[in-house]
């Protein structure tokens, strides 16, 4: 049983023909597939960085002193 699910997606007619020119019919949903997959861990990584950002705003930096010691009793437990 196929997991896959069909989508109604309008796209430019240059993304279009160059879909037709460049790959042939039978791997279209394949290489879109692969082409949002990306996209969407792009978008994912750059909303992760942002909410990154923004607590690393409200905390002091740690000095690598103190980075090895918190390791260090991390490994302890």
């Amino acid at each position: 049983m196929s997991t896959a699910k069909k989508m109604l997606f309008i796209v430019d007619e240059e993304v279009r023909k160059k879909l037709e020119d460049l790959v042939p019919h039978g791997q279209r949903s394949r290489i879109v597939n692969e082409a949002i997959r990306k996209e969407l861990l792009l978008l994912k990584r750059k909303k992760i960085t942002k909410e990154l950002m923004e607590i690393s705003s409200h905390t002091r930096p740690a000095s690598a002193k103190e980075i090895v010691a918190e390791l260090r009793k991390e490994r302890r437990r």
